[in-house]
Parts: C-alpha cells; structure tokens; sequence
C-alpha cells in the first residue's frame, strides 16, 4: 500500500526536500503541499491523506490549530498528523499531542528517521518512545486545562485492570514488546489490550491514550519505571 503524505509547511524550500525525499521511496507519495494551517485543513478534506506533515509555526492559522481542526473531523479520523519542529520542548508540541497529533520528530532528523516516521504514524502507532517525548508529556499534560481533558478518571475506571497497567505502561514510553516481556504476555495480547482501551476511551490513536494517562491521573510524572 502507498503511505498518501501532506506536507504542511510555510517554507517552500523545506516542502520541496520532503517532497523529494518521500517521492524517492516506492511505498509513499506525496498527494499535496500546505503553505498554512488553513490550507492543510482544506487539503487534508480534499485528499485524505494517510500522515500529514506537520510544521508548528505557520503564519495565520498555526499547525496546533490546523492539527485540531484536522483531528476534531470525523471523517478525517483516518487522517494521522506528524508534527514536525525545531524546538522538541516546545508546549506547542504538548498542544498539539493533546489535540491528536501521532507524534513528533525534530526538523534535524535523517531522512531515514524522517521515512520511518511517516510509516509509523501511517500503521497507527505513535512516536512516543524517546526520552525526549516522555519527559515532554509529563511536562506539559499532567496538569492540562480542566476543560480540556479527552477522558475523566471515570472514564479509565471502565478499563480493567490488565488494561489499565498496559495502558500506563505504555504511557512511559515502553513498546508493546516491551510491555509483553514485563508482564509475560505476548505481543499480541498487549496489543488486544491497547486497541481494548483505545476502543473504550474514543482515543484514535496510541499517543492520545498515553495523553489520557496523564490527563486521568493514571500516571504521574517521574512515578513508574522509567526506560
């Protein structure tokens, strides 16, 4: 299958070397290019793309808003946002996640971590292992808005308990291996457990369930083991 891939980004210069790039690879293509978040908005609902793209800092409508209107579409919920910035502490990344991004990667990655990105994102996972994503959520969305939360901790008390410690140990960065080697199970069944909760939650992806898990109070920062 062919990864479709919207670049949004105010710098032409920038859109045409990812264009280049993800064009030069056979399982992925580039299908549009947004100057802006307003057009990236538009093109997405034109296009429908797999992974969009995503610059933060755009002129006009910036790429966190741009991200949460893509995100707030039901029918663009097949739509994966990566966002793409400069600044890897930057709370607009935290905004972002919590709007519904699949993650993030700086702009001085290679272009090899940049193409398994986009796969990433494009399977439905979420850039959320690096140290840096960690301590960047426990940062900024374990004391979110009231107003602003995607799940209550009623809400995660729907979950059962197996689902719950998969679900928090996700939310501290570990892969689903991972997951499966600390508490014996297999690769599968911890996947049963995370699509389980994501179905339970209305989370669309991975990266929104570990932002729940911080949001609901499941996980704390700096508690738990740490990878």
């Amino acid at each position: 299958m062919t990864i479709r891939v919207l670049l949004a980004d105010d710098q032409a210069l920038l859109r045409a070397t990812f264009r280049i790039l993800i064009d030069s690879v056979e399982d992925m293509t580039v299908v549009g290019e947004a100057a802006d978040g307003r057009e990236a908005v538009d093109l997405a609902a034109e296009y429908r793309p797999d992974v969009v793209v995503m610059d933060l800092r755009m002129p006009g409508v910036d790429g966190v808003a741009a991200t949460a209107a893509i995100c707030a579409r039901p029918e663009l919920s097949q739509v994966h946002v990566l966002v793409l910035t400069t600044f890897e502490n930057d709370e607009n990344v935290a905004k972002a996640l919590r709007a519904g991004a699949s993650g993030f990667l700086g702009k001085g990655v290679s272009p090899e971590v940049l193409l398994s990105g986009i796969r990433t994102v494009a399977a439905g996972e979420a850039l959320l292992s690096p140290t840096a994503t960690r301590t960047l959520i426990a940062r900024f969305l374990a004391t979110p808005d009231t107003d602003d939360f995607l799940a209550l901790p009623d809400d995660v008390r729907t979950l059962t308990d197996r689902e719950r410690e998969v679900m928090a140990l996700a939310a501290l960065g570990k892969s689903n291996a991972a997951i499966a080697e600390h508490l014996v199970l297999s690769p599968m069944t911890v996947r049963s457990h995370i699509q389980r909760a994501m179905t339970k939650l209305h989370a669309r992806d991975r990266a929104q369930l570990v932002v729940i898990a911080y949001q609901s109070g499941l996980v704390k920062p700096r508690s738990g083991p740490q990878v």
